[in-house]
């Protein structure tokens, strides 16, 4: 009987040890286990860029025109990231210079169009990290450089910088402790800018809005 006791007794304390491990763990912070989001970034990103601009005169003779722009970007980009658990928060800024343009015919002989010099934004981002995979949301304010132009003959070219917003969605993988590469999505709402152009030409308003699909690679410090 007595060592039937001791036996009942080593057998509920083996049953209960790991329901008490499981206790004293349930009070310590977790942390998203393999690579670590926390860090300092530096990288480039290059990819494709489409949208369309909405170009009216605002004095003389009336128009309306809406190129579609298409073209290339290539940049650079820093970013900062901290990772609390699985969840990660950050900001980052890109700059990229820019090939996105396009052109309409408003008769024969007379062409209005846009084109993207550069364009760049400063944003927030937030995401999960999943092991190496990164999936995360990003957005905040837009500035380009954009142009106006028309060849009727005589011609002109302007260029403001515009500032609006950006949204959009990427994915990283981390392939190694200090390199990660990634796709990713935006769109750019760049607003509504006046344009005051040459005596020859009627003055404007030109509405841009930009989709850009990229992929990136990036540093880890």
């Amino acid at each position: 009987m007595h060592r039937l006791t001791l036996a009942s007794a080593g057998f509920f304390v083996l049953l209960s040890g790991p329901a008490l491990a499981a206790d004293a763990g349930a009070d310590l912070p977790m942390t998203a286990p393999g690579f670590d989001w926390t860090g300092y970034y530096a990288g480039l990103q290059a990819g494709y860029g489409w949208g369309s601009s909405n170009i009216s005169g605002t004095e003389g003779e009336p128009f309306a025109a809406s190129p579609d722009l298409d073209g290339g970007f290539v940049g650079g980009h820093v970013a900062g990231l901290w990772q609390f658990n699985q969840a990660v928060i950050g900001a980052r800024a890109e700059l990229n210079y820019s090939a996105i343009d396009g052109s309409t015919l408003l008769e024969p002989g007379n062409a209005v169009g846009t084109e993207i010099k550069w364009l760049g934004s400063v944003n927030a981002e937030a995401g999960l990290a999943v092991d190496r995979w990164l999936i995360y949301g990003v957005g905040g304010v837009a500035f380009a450089g954009i142009e106006t132009s028309q060849d009727a003959g005589p011609s002109f070219a302007k260029t403001r910088t515009s500032a609006g917003w950006t949204i959009g969605a990427g994915v990283d993988y981390a392939l190694g402790s200090n390199i990660v590469v990634g796709a990713q999505y935006r769109y750019y709402d760049f607003g509504k800018e006046h344009f005051d152009v040459p005596d020859d030409f009627s003055d404007r308003d030109q509405d841009v809005k930009l989709h850009t699909l990229g992929v990136n690679f990036s540093y880890k410090f």
